[in-house]
């Protein structure tokens, strides 16, 4: 049986390339970067596979929660 989780990943539009940056915190090397929305999705999905390959068991459980998201104010 194939054992399935949710990743959170963080995606942000480079301004400068108009590119969609994405990073997985906590797993090493989980980072990529696409064109479109659709296509950063499917990146993505590969890059986080073949780093969960890479590490062993105990490292898999012991993956960040992801918890929310928060904002704030700063002055520039």
């Amino acid at each position: 049986m194939e054992l399935k989780s949710i990743i959170t990943a963080y995606i942000e539009k480079d301004t400068e390339t108009g590119a969609y940056v994405a990073i997985v915190p906590g797993i090493p090397g989980a980072h990529t970067q696409a064109d479109t929305l659709e296509e950063l999705q499917v990146k993505l999905k590969e890059v986080v596979e073949l780093c969960l390959e890479e590490m062993e068991p105990e490292e898999r459980k012991s993956l960040p929660e992801f918890v929310g998201l928060h904002q704030i104010e700063v002055a520039l």
